[in-house]
């Protein structure tokens, strides 16, 4: 048990058998008279005690709680410091205060002379910190953390995420058979230390499955997992992991990720939300993901691609990244705020992307929680400012400057990853981006305003992360260049940790979207820096990290919980199990499709209108009329295109999608919300799309096994669920079967109606009453927790 360490000038502990709590006096005055009890004299229960480590440490216990209760009026913010106390860094926290300079918020290992201990004790509300109107406080344990950090020194660390990744040293642990590579080691290393033991390897119905989701984004094919069932082969796995890589499939799902960090869509946003032409852009990052392209090129071609010695075409389409913010139509707006707008938008983008920094909250001041200054802020600001585009408001159907036009002839020569065979334009447009000659000078704005600049800055990026090398260029490809420098801290974290959030549902960083101070801590910090060395060794190959990940014996773990683990890591941050994961909203649609026969797996091209309900786009069109006043829904077969390629109206988003927490695309998202809502459930059960592909996974099953009920539904259970059903699943859905044949016979079900939801038509043959009933199984699988879930 963590208990404190006293001295008799410290204080004094005493313990009492009788008593639920330990009196903890840091200060006795003795004296002859009775005298009314210390400030700093609390109660802490037992428990609380035990939470107080031996050794304080600022990163991870001090930090958190500064930063969390104290920064806002004691942070990083010059213009926002009150009574002159800034607790960002030693220096100015044992600064001197007061007009006379009498006295110190912090005096290291002497915590009777910091007025920062007795203001945290202080009985008096004009006196106690953090000062009540502020609705912030500091429990009883959070206040002997600081006094005794202070006790022990007062040692200040620089912010974990701003050192460059060191080598660590692969831990040494007891069950060495379980480890296959040196994840497991790192994640074993804690679980013993937290006396836990892993869980037992996934069967490999659930492996095949998660695996599958994981990388395509698509259920495995029951042959494809009785082939691995029936492989005996010890490296039969590591094959499946292979194949899978190297599929379309797999290409077309990362690439589904990266609309939400690229905030792509198909029109332009704000009020008119005219329709827009990105889609080529879309084509390329699927061919690039396809080709295994390394991280750094993939990204250097966004942020640069223009400005690449000998740029081709498609390095220059790639840029359009840098264009898939909002732009405004609308006829009496300042191009100037606008285009102020705009730039702050690929600066947030950068940040959240590629740093996992909130530079935004730099905008009208300096950050109040990072060392990040507004000055660094507009300075990278500029490194974006010089895009040659009109000072003007575009007009309806204009494609705002500066643009690329697509034509047969370039997706003959190097952009032949373009589908250009459905589009009805034969010159097609794409956004995208192209340096000025002379660079428009960028100020310093007063809160943020586009008319009120101030200071000039120029290209430069935050020294908190890595100062900008004298022998890069100051542009956008000098920028890229210093992303990937060897000592910048993040960008490899960042991605890494991503990549993890892919496979684990949370990343070891679980806010992934900042590691600032106001960021989770990794839970597995050797780990995260082992992890984004070996991305940079292996040359940022992301296919190669993935295969990594995905072939250690963490990832293949059982999901299975117990209460002793439920207990001890709710969160499952240690890892002790695989995490229960629910698909994404596009996972879900794919699946039903898949699964129903009915899924069209044409690549690129443009973006298609299922099912809808209707009258949404009508609703809330801005009036300026074209081709996004109206939803008209696609047909044939371009109603069952994945959900990667749904037309994406950013103020009316697909409605289905949202419900299962996509993205809106409004702005870079790196991570998605996790509900679970009861709207869920009627999408499930009311959704066109998983009526229709219900309908088309029973007529295909009856084609394929004509003769009995079971073995239609048992195969329909495997395709919906990577398994095959056991004998109490089989009697209910059995059951279920005939009562739903009942209630067609006696007319509660009207067979006639249910098989005119959705296009799909099927074989005149097949009897209608059973068509439907076995449809309503289907469909009822499909609702299953199971179906939903990636294993």
């Amino acid at each position: 048990m963590r208990m404190f360490n006293f001295n008799q000038n410290d204080g004094l502990l005493l313990n009492c058998s009788n008593q639920a709590f330990i009196l903890l006096a840091f200060l006795v005055v003795l004296s002859s008279c009775r005298q009314k009890p210390n400030s700093t004299e609390k109660l802490i229960s037992k428990n609380e005690l035990e939470t107080i480590p031996e050794k304080v440490y600022f990163t991870f216990d001090v930090k958190p709680i500064i930063s969390d209760r104290c920064f806002k009026c004691h942070g990083p913010d010059k213009n926002a410091i009150e009574g002159g106390l800034s607790l960002n860094t030693a220096e100015d926290a044992y600064k001197a205060l007061g007009k006379l300079k009498d006295h110190h918020a912090i005096v290291p290992k002497k915590p009777e002379e910091s007025t920062l201990v007795n203001r945290i004790y202080s009985d008096d509300p004009n006196l106690l910190m953090p000062p009540p109107e502020s609705n912030l406080a500091l429990s009883e344990t959070e206040k002997a953390i600081l006094k005794k950090w202070i006790e022990q020194g007062a040692e200040y660390k620089e912010h974990w995420a701003f050192i460059p990744p060191k080598p660590r040293e692969i831990p040494v642990v007891n069950k060495k058979d379980w480890s296959i590579n040196e994840i497991d080691d790192f994640i074993l290393a804690k679980l013993e230390f937290n006396s836990l033991v892993p869980s037992e390897k996934a069967s490999k119905e659930k492996l095949i499955r998660r695996v599958s989701f994981d990388f395509t984004g698509l259920p495995p094919s029951t042959e494809q997992i009785n082939a691995f069932v029936n492989d005996k082969a010890s490296n039969s796995y590591e094959k499946l992991v292979d194949s899978l890589l190297n599929t379309t499939d797999y290409a077309e799902h990362m690439t589904a990720e990266w609309m939400d960090i690229s905030r792509y869509a198909d029109t332009h946003g704000y009020q008119d939300d005219f329709e827009r032409t990105m889609w080529p852009w879309r084509d390329w990052v699927i061919h690039a993901f396809e080709k295994n392209m390394p991280y750094d090129a993939f990204v250097t071609y966004q942020l640069a691609g223009d400005l690449l010695p000998e740029r081709n075409l498609e390095q220059i389409l790639a840029t359009g990244f840098n264009r898939n913010h909002k732009i405004t139509f609308e006829g009496g707006t300042i191009p100037e705020e606008y285009h102020v707008e705009y730039v702050e938008d690929r600066v947030t983008t950068f940040g959240t992307a590629f740093l996992g920094l909130t530079f935004e909250c730099a905008r009208c001041h300096d950050h109040k929680y990072d060392p990040i200054s507004q000055k660094e802020h507009f300075e990278l600001f500029s490194f974006f400012n010089n895009n040659k585009e009109k000072n003007k408001i575009p007009l309806p159907g204009e494609t705002p400057e500066p643009y690329i036009t697509i034509t047969e002839k370039e997706v003959n020569g190097v952009l032949n990853f373009v589908n250009l065979q459905h589009s009805k334009k034969k010159e097609v447009p794409v956004m995208v981006m192209n340096e000025m000659d002379e660079l428009k000078p960028a100020f310093i704005l007063n809160r943020g305003v586009y008319d009120q600049p101030t200071q000039e800055v120029y290209p430069n990026t935050p020294k908190s992360v890595l100062e900008f090398p004298e022998n890069l260029p100051k542009n956008r490809l000098g920028l890229s260049k210093w992303l990937f420098d060897a000592n910048n801290p993040l960008t490899a974290r960042v991605t890494v940790n991503r990549l993890w959030q892919r496979m684990f549902g949370t990343g070891l960083v679980s806010s992934s979207y900042d590691f600032g101070n106001q960021g989770a801590l990794p839970s597995h910090p050797e780990l995260l820096d082992f992890l984004a060395l070996k991305l940079q060794e292996d040359k940022w190959d992301i296919k190669k990290m993935l295969r990594y990940i995905a072939l250690s014996s963490t990832y293949q773990q059982s999901s299975v919980t117990t209460p002793e683990l439920l207990e001890k890591d709710p969160e499952n941050r240690l890892l002790a199990r695989a995490p229960r994961l629910r698909l994404s909203a596009e996972m879900i649609r794919d699946q039903a499709l898949a699964i129903s026969g009915l899924l069209n797996k044409e690549v690129g091209g443009p973006s298609v209108k299922p099912y809808q309900p209707e009258g949404i786009w009508e609703e809330t069109t801005g009036g300026g009329g074209g081709s996004t006043a109206q939803y008209v829904q696609s047909t044939a077969k371009d109603l069952y295109r994945k959900s990667l390629y749904t037309f994406w109206k950013r103020t009316v988003p697909p409605p289905n999608m949202m419900t299962f927490d996509a993205a809106s695309r409004d702005l870079c998202s790196v991570k998605r919300q996790e509900t679970n809502t009861p709207l869920q459930a009627l999408v499930l059960l009311n959704d066109p799309q998983l009526i229709e592909a219900s309908r088309a996974l029973a007529a295909n099953t009856i084609k394929l096994r004509p003769n009995e009920n079971k073995n239609q539904i048992t195969h329909i259970f495997q395709k919906a669920t990577s398994r095959l059903p056991d004998s109490e699943e089989m009697g209910m859905l059995l059951t279920h079967y005939d009562d739903i044949m009942a209630k067609i016979s006696s007319n509660e079900i009207i067979a006639s109606e249910y098989v005119t939801i959705g296009d799909f038509v099927a074989d005149a043959t097949i009897p209608q009453e059973k068509l439907v009933a076995l449809s309503l199984v289907a469909h009822t699988i499909l609702n299953l927790d199971e179906t939903i879930t990636r294993g």
